[in-house]
């Protein structure tokens, strides 16, 4: 693909923190890429190649992933803040929203809060089911204590954030409470929506839970 002579990389403040952002630039329609819960904007680079310079793709690393600063607040209300402040940095008002896994999330409820300002809506592997209670919350603590030794390698092939094992099953459990009541947040979106679906069990999911997860946009699509 050929970069656009107006292409910007560059940080960005919000918080008390800053994102790594890059921007191709150019007069196609916006795309924001939201990443999974502990990627990086590097997965997106083959999707960027293949589209082409059709679209302005958006990438950034949200907090403590990649070339970003660290933070004290790793909420899923901070990574709506985020969106906010790449796009009003790089002067979009309206954007087509790309989200994988956590991403895919982030774009529903972005979506549903700013109805004018999403031109529509890709969601890869996302769907409104989560690991809830007591029970879910040790076993998902359980999961990433068990892998602490790995984040430090992780982080730097773009697969996990500088956080503890806390930090990371906080920012999961938390998705997983969000997950499980998001089903009104699709019913309401007006934007259309596109849903990208994989196959199989994911790190930490057992026994087909992914597919019963993924079963469960089958009322809401129809």
């Amino acid at each position: 693909m050929t970069i656009n002579e107006s292409a910007w990389t560059g940080m960005v403040p919000v918080d008390d923190t800053a994102l790594y952002v890059s921007d191709t630039g150019g007069h196609g329609r916006p795309v924001v890429y939201l990443n999974g819960a502990y990627a990086d904007q590097s997965h997106w680079r083959r999707v960027i190649s293949d589209l082409g310079s059709d679209y302005r793709h958006i990438t950034y690393d949200e907090r403590a992933r990649g070339r970003s600063k660290r933070s004290l607040d790793y909420s899923f209300e901070a990574c709506i803040r985020d969106v906010d402040a790449v796009l009003k940095a790089r002067g979009v008002d309206r954007a087509l929203l790309v989200g994988w896994s956590y991403g895919g999330i982030l774009a529903w409820h972005w979506a549903d809060r700013n109805p004018d300002r999403a031109l529509g809506v890709v969601t890869v592997d996302a769907f409104p089911v989560g690991l809830t209670g007591e029970a879910g919350h040790e076993r998902i603590r359980k999961l990433f204590r068990r892998m602490r030794l790995l984040f430090p390698i992780a982080s730097r092939l773009g697969l996990a954030a500088r956080m503890t094992a806390d930090q990371h099953a906080d920012v999961n459990i938390e998705l997983n409470e969000i997950a499980a009541v998001s089903a009104p947040v699709l019913d309401r979106l007006t934007c259309p929506v596109r849903f990208v679906l994989a196959t199989g069990d994911s790190l930490g999911s057992q026994d087909g839970e992914m597919e019963q997860g993924r079963a469960v946009l089958d009322p809401i699509l129809a």
